[in-house]
């Protein structure tokens, strides 16, 4: 498929993306920033939407995006399923997941290899990230001396905010054991993620997990290693890069924060939770959609084959023959 016929299929699918949902049939509704949940006593229903989030507010939606979402989340849950168990119980749909209930741990445990992204600005301004002290003289985009977490809250609406190991532990916010368990997870899974990756061209430049409690087991939860939760760098070229001081080729939604930040400096990244977003152009979201697509077929080795077609109409017909609806 040329570039032109891909870049068709995709403005086809601008009118037709799923930007929410209203199946109050399912269950208890809470509306995360791009995942719309229907929770019942043991198990809840994720459906994944086309909302695009960035400097925690939903800025547009992006085709096909909640489908490759969630379809790189699922695969990469069934290749760690037996490093870290997890929710999963059924994808009846290439939007929806069908999971575990859990009691949702209130830290996301944020791992990174590189010096990039929010961890960098923070850097160069002298400031520390979730207590972790960095040596001096680091660039942007190095490769760290060995893999750091940086643990954040996480919050209802807003900027998440990073908190260090003491200060959870000190407020109890999560047991000493379950929080031992979550950094001994999060490494595992960040490790396997990284050799993986490594295999197809790829680097796991950094990823953000999220955790729940089911029958006193720590599941993993939310999404693992998708271009929401992941940076992604294409390899090849990367060292070259750095040593000119460019930045890498990149596969992830940080080529979107950065034209939101080119194209309208005095918005972002500071916008404030009820200030207006400003007009998103055609042809960025263009590139999103195909970035995602990338990124699907560089983690999976099958092609992305993007359809034109209603997402919500599928969704309640796959729904219908699961019996869910």
């Amino acid at each position: 498929m040329v570039s032109e016929n891909l870049d068709e299929i995709i403005r086809k699918q601008f009118d037709k993306t799923l930007e929410s949902t209203d199946f109050t049939s399912l269950g208890d509704f809470y509306k995360g920033k791009v995942r719309d949940n229907y929770i019942m006593d043991d198990f809840r229903i994720i459906i994944a939407t086309d909302r695009l989030s960035a400097f925690d507010r939903v800025i547009t939606t992006i085709p096909f995006k909640g489908q490759i979402l969630n379809q790189i989340s699922s695969f990469w849950f069934e290749k760690t399923k037996n490093i870290v168990k997890n929710h999963i119980i059924s994808i009846p749909d290439p939007n929806v997941a069908v999971v575990h209930q859990c009691e949702m741990i209130p830290v996301e445990m944020i791992v990174r290899a590189y010096i990039t992204g929010s961890a960098w600005r923070a850097y160069s301004k002298g400031e520390i990230t979730s207590g972790v002290i960095l040596p001096n003289g680091l660039r942007k985009n190095q490769k760290l001396a060995d893999i750091i977490l940086t643990p954040s809250t996480k919050a209802e609406s807003g900027h998440d905010i990073y908190i260090s190991k003491e200060e959870i532990l000190k407020n109890k916010m999560v047991d000493r054991t379950v929080y031992s368990q979550m950094e001994e997870a999060s490494i595992k899974l960040f490790k396997f993620g990284q050799d993986y990756c490594q295999k197809n061209g790829l680097i796991l430049v950094d990823t953000k997990y999220e955790f729940g409690i089911k029958d006193g087991e720590l599941l993993v939860a939310d999404e693992i290693h998708t271009q929401d939760s992941s940076r992604f760098w294409i390899s090849d070229g990367y060292e070259e890069k750095f040593e000119r001081g460019d930045d890498p080729e990149i596969l992830d939604k940080e080529i979107f924060r950065g034209w939101l930040m080119d194209t309208y400096p005095d918005v972002f990244p500071n916008i404030a939770p009820d200030q207006d977003i400003p007009p998103i152009s055609p042809g960025i979201k263009i590139e999103l959609a195909k970035r995602y697509m990338k990124s699907y077929q560089k983690v999976t080795g099958n092609a992305f084959k993007p359809e034109v077609s209603d997402v919500k109409e599928r969704i309640i017909n796959n729904l219908r023959k699961a019996n869910y609806l």
